[in-house]
């Protein structure tokens, strides 16, 4: 699977896993159009940091119809023989939903989700992150957004857990399972030609990337 055959790349994985960095890298090798989540842009995330229980549905709805008019756009560009790399797919939005939301606001958000989730192609490759939560939890902690100072240990756990599960399941695209522990896709350009060449070595859809200690 050569990198540079790859038409739609998604990377994926917790808060703190690195996802953001690398699907900047990876859009700058590819030259491909880059498609963020940029939670900065959601008025609702500092007062759900504040008060989850009141701001939990309106951040969630916000971050669903924002995404969604993403990769609508972004697909109809794709049309035009543009590369795309995200930092998100759409189908783990569910996954912080059921984590944050009470269960009547879960159904009403799983009905929405229903509504207006759309039919464009999936990633040619997912690249999920995986990292303990303590590195989780150091990262988070370095990069020291205002609104991230009340993220506790015990959420990333349950978080890790839950991309855990969910990728155990998923199959709508292949994926490179990565351990992100030892990778430092910020300083450390050969780090991303590791990654990248793991890519190039994918036989199959499902493969694993350790770097180890």
């Amino acid at each position: 699977m050569p990198p540079k055959r790859l038409r739609y790349v998604a990377i994926e994985g917790p808060i703190g896993a690195g996802k953001t960095t690398l699907a900047r890298a990876i859009a700058d090798r590819l030259d491909a159009r880059l498609l963020l989540e940029e939670p900065e842009a959601n008025p609702f995330l500092p007062r759900f940091y504040r008060d989850p229980e009141r701001y939990a549905l309106a951040t969630q709805l916000f971050f669903l119809t924002r995404r969604v008019d993403q990769l609508a756009a972004a697909h109809q560009q794709a049309l035009f023989n543009r590369r795309i790399v995200a930092d998100f797919i759409l189908e783990k939005d569910p996954l912080f939903a059921e984590l944050t939301l009470m269960e009547e606001e879960f159904a009403l958000y799983l009905t929405i989700y229903g509504s207006v989730k759309p039919r464009g192609p999936a990633p040619d490759l997912v690249i999920y992150l995986q990292a303990s939560p303590d590195t989780l939890m150091e990262r988070v902690q370095r990069r020291g957004t205002e609104y991230e100072n009340s993220l506790r240990l015990d959420y990333l756990r349950r978080l890790a857990d839950a991309y855990s599960r969910f990728f155990h399941h998923y199959d709508a695209a292949p994926v490179l399972i990565v351990n992100s522990d030892h990778l430092n896709f910020v300083d450390a350009r050969a780090d991303v030609d590791l990654l990248l060449a793991q890519v190039s070595e994918m036989r199959g859809g499902r493969a694993f990337f350790n770097l180890g200690a």
